[in-house]
């Protein structure tokens, strides 16, 4: 029997449609705190990740495969972080994973992922030690599209000591991981500054009363209060000066800029500042792209998202890890590693344009360059500084030169 050219290639096209649909899907994990106090950053940064893998998955996948989320809610406990990355690489055998919002679950549980070669993208956790945390081993398997600490910190005191003029400066961190280590970075710029903290205070997750570390600082003299938290606690900071009658300005990470700071601190919340790499703003058309479909589609309260970094970053996330999958032609976790080491085509994201974000000894996405000020103003966050609103419709990239140091493109 005799078959036209025209059929046997309909009917191969067709047989390469199929395949194509019935490949199996990209599993990718996706692991933060969806309840409880940290739920703000975990659900915000979820939603962000879901957002970007419906668009990626509605132009035709990756490889001409869709990506299917496996989502599992860490409760930001280390021991639950273990449980859920041996659940995802033994089980679901995720080809990568996102997520991390705790310093101490990622640094629990990212363990696991290096030594089964899957790579993970933490895209909101800051600690400076998360990406340093195999660079003893040949082959490293944790990158992030977050601002560390080793950012953020001299960051607070440029902005607390050099622009504002505070010389008398009180730390108030909470006891975790993020917590401790974070104070440790603010002591370390400190002291660049040849400034020494006038009080240096501790509070536990839920404590809902700062009355005592408050007057220590109060007493102390301290004109300026530095945080580092991760919770609604650090609204207790802000209400427990109301209460005792003394309000100073508060200069702290990125978590100031939460819903849960915002939302229960009220008017004594106002004026607070925090490094930012997104702000609820459509300074650019992709930004504003992202503001309508994440309002659209998920319709958070008063439209302003829980928490925009968290979002921006877990929505960039995805696209790094699948331009990687791309460029690689595989799921294989080595070279996909290879990939985002070496990321030939730049990626358009919410936070930036990222042109070759990672190399073999660098895994940060986010150099000093990219964060700017927020304050909490009128319950929500905008920029601190006009010229930095002004500067944001211009994408801001990190590049490295033949040389190997860090230019920006415009």
């Amino acid at each position: 029997m005799m078959f036209s050219a025209r059929w046997i290639t309909a009917t191969a096209l067709a047989a390469a449609s199929f395949a194509a649909l019935a490949a199996d899907p990209i599993k990718i994990g996706v692991s933060g705190p969806f309840t409880g106090g940290s739920s703000s950053m975990g659900v915000s940064m979820r939603d962000g990740v879901r957002l970007a893998a419906q668009e990626i998955n509605k132009n035709g996948g990756v490889l001409g495969r869709q990506i299917q989320l496996v989502e599992r809610d860490d409760e930001a406990k280390n021991e639950r972080g273990v449980q859920i990355a041996q659940e995802l690489i033994n089980r679901e055998k995720v080809a990568a994973t996102v997520g991390f919002i705790n310093t101490g679950v990622a640094l629990a549980a990212q363990r696991f992922y290096q030594d089964a070669k899957i790579p993970v993208m933490n895209n909101v956790a800051t600690g400076s030690v998360i990406t340093q945390q195999f660079k003893d081993q040949p082959e490293n398997y944790v990158f992030r599209n977050a601002a560390h600490d080793s950012i953020q910190a001299p960051m607070i005191v440029e902005e607390a000591v050099t622009r504002r003029g505070f010389k008398k400066v009180a730390i108030l961190a909470d006891s975790t991981n993020y917590g401790q280590l974070g104070r440790a970075d603010l002591e370390k710029a400190l002291e660049l500054k040849g400034i020494k903290p006038v009080a240096v205070e501790k509070f536990n997750i839920k404590d809902v009363d700062m009355t005592a570390q408050l007057l220590k600082a109060k007493e102390a003299g301290a004109e300026v209060i530095l945080t580092y938290g991760i919770g609604p606690e650090l609204a207790q900071i802000a209400n427990g000066m109301t209460k005792l009658g003394w309000k100073v300005p508060m200069v702290g990470s990125w978590t100031l800029s939460m819903a849960n700071y915002i939302d229960n601190a009220g008017p004594g919340g106002e004026g607070a500042r925090m490094p930012q790499t997104f702000i609820q703003e459509p300074t650019t058309p992709k930004r504003q792209s992202f503001i309508v479909n994440y309002l659209k589609t998920f319709n958070p309260k008063n439209s302003r998202i829980d928490s925009p970094v968290s979002a921006a970053q877990g929505y960039d996330s995805i696209y790094l890890l699948a331009a990687a999958i791309k460029q690689a032609g595989s799921t294989e976790g080595p070279k996909v590693k290879a990939a985002l080491e070496d990321l030939r085509a730049p990626v358009e994201g919410v936070v930036t344009t990222y042109n070759k974000p990672f190399t073999k000894t660098d895994h940060e996405a986010i150099t000093a360059n990219i964060p700017v000020f927020g304050e909490v103003k009128g319950q929500r966050v905008v920029y601190a500084y006009e010229a930095d609103f002004k500067a944001a419709s211009e994408v801001k990239v990190k590049d490295v030169n033949a040389k190997g140091a860090l230019t920006q493109k415009k």
